[in-house]
């Protein structure tokens, strides 16, 4: 094993790690309301209520991003033990390939509408290319334990 490959696997899987304790329970540096997951309350969400408001599908809101929001801290707990890593980079993929296929989508589109007026930009949508990325590159740069018969 590659001292290279490992180094990389711990910093590629505490960076997912800490974007996914951000993105759900923890809003650092300051509170930014509406893109939290389990921190927000009921409809103040801004990417599931504009997904919600697109689809028609309530249960986007609140259910669906508290699915969303567990499934992510449960990838983010996975990808800290080495031994559960990929497990963890491949549910990640899973979950953060939705977020940009949603993204992608008519329902949502890559820029966010703001309760003030306006969009973000597409930041949203690039800070999930950005984290699909990682965690694809985690996949990749993980050793593989191989097993003696």
């Amino acid at each position: 094993m590659s001292a290279f490959r490992l180094l990389a696997s711990w910093l590629l899987a505490l960076l997912l790690a800490a974007f996914f304790l951000h993105v759900t329970i923890h809003p650092w540096p300051a509170i930014t309301h509406g893109y939290v997951k389990l921190y927000d309350a009921p409809g103040e969400n801004l990417p599931f209520t504009a997904l919600a408001r697109g689809t028609g599908v309530t249960l986007f809101e609140p259910a669906g991003r508290l699915a969303s929001g567990i499934l992510e801290l449960i990838a983010g707990v996975l990808l800290l033990f080495p031994f559960s890593r990929r497990t963890g980079a491949g549910l990640s993929v899973i979950l953060l390939g939705a977020g940009v296929a949603l993204h992608l989508s008519p329902w949502l589109g890559r820029k966010i509408p703001l309760p003030e007026g306006g969009t973000d930009g597409g930041t949203h949508f690039l800070i999930y290319v950005i984290a699909l990325s990682v965690s694809l590159l985690l996949l990749f740069v993980h050793p593989v334990r191989r097993t003696r018969y």
